[in-house]
């Protein structure tokens, strides 16, 4: 008996079986490409990602055979729906949270929804990255195919229901269409109203890690799977990764360590609204009953990637070759003390609390014998001063975090995850296992189909954990001076920064 975990990105997906203990058995990844086919756009080929899904679910079933799938579970990007028809037919592309398609109705929106209003209701605030003004576009501008859909469906969901289960999705999901009301778990009529979109094209609502269907017996044939294979209920990919580390409990906190870097403490109830919109939180349900998580983050992930592609090219290149790890070998010429190189680390639109789209980054303090490992530690210590602005502020709303699962490509480098125990000065712990949204999907499989009884039963059963980092206090406090300095120069080069950006855009730096 076996848990099958997906996994379903912007970019890949990865399929992985697990023994209920927690072992893994077999696994695949495949990459695909998003399309823009206009300035601006940018969406998913979703018949032809279907396939590459598929391929990866018969990939890693064919591994199976001594030990079958019993039960399986999707997390999934957010924001991006596939329309469905009800014979299960994919009828057009996912616009995915950063097209642009859909921004033409967010000034009507606001004259009439005030944004407290809103996330009184949906625990967000108005954007474009969210469904609604995706569906909105849609209904607007291509009638004809809003009108033969039956569905959309975010897309663990809809991976869901091309494998046969009920056209459902969870609450996590559900959020970041815009549409949802956290208070009764339901479709809100007043968003809806506001919105215009019907609320017959949406799918029916129930809790993450529940039973929703069974594998279809054609597609049981053609991936390998029995027919018998119980669908569950998945999550927003975060969500996936929280239960995949262990952060099911309130005080603690994951620590994803992706393209994005993103903390997303647990609470057991919604907070203050107004605290909540001044720090830029949002509130979402967990996987997990009587849980709700919000998010803090930045491009953590993608600094690092421009560091290594503008400044070790050759170390890369070199480095995939003979299957060795770029962060650790990267990291060996970080110096031991504090870097003298202060970093800026806007380097692309920024994530809470100020949301910042017109800025840029900064290196502050270069020499003549400034070395690269110098570079790569403050932008290291940068990506984790600013997440700090926002936990900081986590106490005053009743958010603690006592401590933090650290997962994710950058969990690899313990140097890493030192530098964001040091500032932070809090535990971080990492699983034997850190690609977490897989195994997170694969307890909910558990949890689902009763192989587990609730969530904690999972979580014993299935996350190892493999080392603890803990704080080291005479760093902290160094940490502490340095993140002063990080903070006063980020409020006096904001504004100048504002500037350089908006004149570099324009051709005249």
């Amino acid at each position: 008996m076996s848990l099958l975990g997906l996994d379903v990105g912007t970019t890949g997906c990865k399929a992985v079986l697990f023994s209920t203990d927690g072992r893994m058995l077999a696994s695949a990844y495949e990459e695909y490409n998003t399309r823009a086919p206009e300035p601006g756009w940018a969406e998913l080929d979703a018949p032809a990602i279907w396939q590459i899904i598929q391929k990866v679910i018969a990939r890693v079933v064919s591994q199976s055979a001594s030990d079958p799938v019993t039960s399986l579970a999707v997390a999934s990007l957010g924001e991006a729906v596939v329309p469905v028809s009800r014979d299960r037919q994919i009828l057009g592309p996912s616009l995915l949270n950063f097209d642009v398609r859909g921004g033409e109705y967010l000034e009507g929106l606001r004259a009439r929804l005030d944004d407290t209003h809103l996330y009184e209701i949906n625990g967000n605030t108005l954007g474009n990255h969210f469904s609604m003004t995706k569906l909105m576009w849609i209904r607007d501008h291509q009638p004809e195919l809003y009108a033969r859909t039956d569905k959309f469906l975010p897309w663990s969901s809809f991976i869901a229901f091309m494998l046969g289960a009920d056209p459902v999705v969870d609450y996590s999901l559900a959020n970041r269409t815009l549409l949802f009301d956290l208070n009764r778990a339901g479709w809100s009529d007043e968003l809806l109203s506001l919105s215009g979109i019907d609320p017959a094209r949406l799918p029916r609502l129930a809790p993450s890690g529940v039973g929703i269907g069974t594998v279809s017996a054609r597609v049981a044939r053609e991936l390998g799977l029995s027919p018998r294979v119980t669908i569950v209920s998945g999550a927003h990919d975060q969500c996936a990764n929280a239960v995949g580390s262990g952060a099911i409990e309130a005080g603690r906190a994951l620590y994803g360590m992706g393209s994005y870097h993103c903390i997303a403490p647990v609470v057991n109830e919604r907070r203050e609204v107004s605290a909540m919109r001044r720090r830029g939180l949002n509130t979402e349900h967990h996987a997990v009953p009587g849980r709700y998580i919000c998010f803090i983050y930045n491009h953590g992930g993608t600094l690092f990637k421009w560091f290594r592609d503008t400044f070790a090219t050759l170390e890369h290149r070199q480095a995939r070759s003979e299957q060795k790890e770029i962060y650790t070998l990267l990291a060996a010429e970080m110096p031991s003390r504090l870097s003298s190189v202060l970093v800026l680390p806007n380097f692309a639109p920024t994530g809470p609390p100020e949301f910042l789209t017109d800025t840029c980054g900064a290196l502050i303090g270069l020499h003549l014998d400034t070395a690269r490992g110098d570079i790569l530690k403050g932008i290291l210590e940068a990506i984790t001063f600013y997440l700090k602005e926002s936990v900081d502020t986590l106490p005053a709303v009743g958010i603690p975090i006592d401590s933090y699962r650290v997962v994710g490509g950058g969990s690899r480098s313990e140097a890493w995850i030192q530098i964001a125990a040091d500032i932070l000065g809090r535990p971080f712990t990492r699983p034997v296992i850190t690609e977490a949204g897989a195994l997170g999907s694969a307890i909910m499989a558990g949890v689902g189909s009763g192989v587990f009884q609730d969530y904690p039963a999972g979580v014993q059963a299935m996350v190892a954990l493999d080392r603890t980092f803990e704080p080291d206090p005479a760093r902290h406090e160094r940490y502490l001076a340095r993140f002063q300095q990080y903070h006063q120069l980020y409020t006096l080069m904001q504004e100048p920064l504002k500037d350089y950006h908006r004149a570099g855009h324009l051709g005249e730096a």
